[in-house]
């Protein structure tokens, strides 16, 4: 689904810009751009949260997506693989972004070995999608990281969510709409409760492929379920959300 503004990048060398006068951005090898994660940073709702971080940034396109709705945001962003972590500095600097985002190479697994308990009030993340043993995954491991869980789980991702999170901050994600059951039950026993949820499918009439979520952090119960998104319209075009979210309005 991601085609349509990956066609905007001539290689995965050079640096696009991703709409018309908009920020500037580079794919690593490894982490390609995909739909679901632009989906997801429109999906945030930054509000008054001035603190955030990406856990597994790869390229840093949620760091730059989300700085460029919010100027008073700062982001980190955490990645294991040191190459993607370089082209992810790459993209902010070249957006002049420096001074209001930082990219740290470590392990989810180990966030507290870098950050402080409860250091940020918004956590977002494009996790691996395939549990251990599904799912057909790249020979090539970095690929196979990206999209299995190789070398972290839902779980992992969770949990140091909770670490990170103040009381009452947000975790947004986006996850396969097959493993809702997963990412809800795991949210509440790492302490935060989904409160925003909204699924994505190709066009009306189609099975959701995706979920988008927002959970908070010691909150009661209570979920408010969104319309959903299509990607496009009974007439195969792209929907008027989607060309909003592309900035490719009439």
């Amino acid at each position: 689904m991601g085609a349509a503004l990956i066609r905007l990048l001539k290689s995965a060398t050079e640096k696009m810009e991703l709409w018309k006068d908009g920020p500037q951005f580079e794919q690593s090898e490894h982490f390609r751009l995909g739909t679901d994660s632009v989906l997801l940073a429109d999906f945030v709702n930054i509000g008054a949260r001035r603190r955030g971080i990406d856990l597994g940034c790869g390229s840093g396109i949620l760091p730059l997506l989300l700085l460029t709705r919010s100027t008073a945001l700062h982001m980190t962003g955490l990645e294991l693989n040191p190459e993607a972590a370089r082209v992810a500095r790459e993209n902010i600097a070249v957006n002049a972004l420096d001074d209001r985002c930082d990219i740290v190479v470590g392990d989810i697994r180990r966030c507290r070995d870098e950050f402080k308990t409860g250091q940020f009030d918004l956590i977002v993340s494009n996790p691996p999608y395939f549990a251990a043993g599904s799912g057909k995954l790249s020979p090539n491991a970095d690929k196979a990281a990206a999209r299995g869980e190789v070398l972290c789980t839902l779980e992992d991702v969770c949990r140091a969510a909770a670490f990170l999170c103040r009381t009452g901050g947000a975790f947004c994600l986006v996850h396969r709409a097959e493993r809702l059951a997963d990412v809800i039950c795991l949210l509440r026993d790492t302490g935060f409760e989904a409160k925003r949820l909204r699924t994505v499918a190709h066009k009306p009439g189609k099975e959701p492929s995706l979920v988008l979520i927002e959970a908070r952090r010691g909150a009661g119960s209570g979920l408010k379920i969104m319309p959903p998104l299509h990607i496009c319209g009974d007439d195969g075009r792209e929907s008027a959300e989607i060309k909003r979210i592309y900035h490719r309005e009439d």
